[in-house]
């Protein structure tokens, strides 16, 4: 018993000895988690108005106490399932394409030798990344105008179109429109994980492959590729946690009356029900229920990974 005793006393000792040893970056770490605990776990005590009958006057505690009354009246709302199902198809065309295009043009840019010709690339590519999704829904819009649009200007010269459309307002065009438009502004951020994954890779075992006789497809499929694999693994797992969520500024800047019933998605369908028509409960509710199956969806793609490999889990 005092041995035992004698080694908890060790182990609080080396603890605090640790703790004291790394004071400084403590305080680097103070006003991140300052932040995460006021913006991000301080409002969810909010979710309780899915619950409520909620009055703005009378606030969250003051107002009356309905149970599941807000999730019958949305699963009991055909427009719901509508934009469930728009949500689901746009997030896995989404995945299917973003996911493959990125890692591949990580590979294409880690390939390139001549390192002004890589950083002008990357600062090409990069650029989309930080523009607003205003300006890019404006830039697009433009673009596929049907009296100005260099498009339209363009497929009219070459005899594909014998007069200008208007595609923003085909509902079969939006989705191709989304894909596009999101991989032109987000592959290039998206490829600076991978290219530090790559970075760290032994230079010596490029060497050896190519004493060898290994080609470049040989190294990428055998080198590089296997050493990207727990990135990929973990950058899949936190893609599945949004398949049911597709982010509301692209969805909200291309989209309009016409395409509603292909382009409305979850976060739209909250926007109108909670800012639009002050139902501010109904829109917490559908919330609430997305972010459950996001978090369900993560665990569930951490558990096959850890089972499949359980270096590849994160959490």
């Amino acid at each position: 018993m005092s041995m035992t005793r004698s080694v908890k006393t060790a182990r609080n000792a080396q603890l605090m000895k640790q703790v004291k040893k790394h004071v400084p970056f403590y305080f680097f770490l103070l006003p991140a988690l300052v932040l995460v605990v006021v913006f991000c776990y301080f409002p969810m005590w909010g979710i309780v108005i899915a619950f409520k009958d909620y009055k703005m006057a009378r606030g969250i505690l003051g107002s009356e106490w309905v149970g599941l009354y807000h999730f019958k009246k949305v699963f009991s709302d055909p427009n719901f399932y509508r934009v469930l199902g728009n949500t689901i198809k746009i997030s896995i065309l989404t995945l299917v394409t973003s996911f493959p295009v990125t890692i591949c043009f990580a590979l294409l840019v880690n390939e390139i030798l001549n390192m002004k010709f890589k950083r002008v690339v990357q600062t090409i590519t990069y650029m989309p990344h930080f523009l607003s999704w205003v300006v890019v829904g404006a830039f697009v819009y433009q673009m596929l105008s049907p009296s100005s649009g260099i498009i339209n200007a363009v497929l009219v010269k070459l005899g594909v179109l014998e007069k200008p459309i208007f595609f923003m307002v085909q509902q079969n065009m939006f989705v191709p429109i989304y894909l596009l438009t999101n991989l032109w502004k987000s592959t290039g951020y998206s490829i600076v994980i991978y290219l530090a994954t790559i970075s760290v890779i032994d230079p010596q075992m490029y060497d050896s492959a190519a004493i060898d006789g290994a080609n470049l497809l040989h190294k990428v499929l055998y080198i590089t590729l296997p050493a990207l694999f727990p990135t990929i693994c973990t950058l899949l797992i936190l893609n599945v946690g949004s398949l049911i969520s597709v982010g509301f500024d692209p969805i909200f800047n291309l989209y309009n009356d016409a395409t509603y019933p292909v382009a409305d998605v979850i976060s739209t369908y909250v926007y109108r029900k909670g800012m639009v028509d002050s139902q501010y409960d109904l829109s917490t509710a559908v919330g609430l229920f997305q972010n459950v199956v996001s978090l369900v969806l993560v665990l569930g793609a951490n558990w096959l990974a850890r089972k499949a490999n359980p270096d590849y889990k994160i959490i």
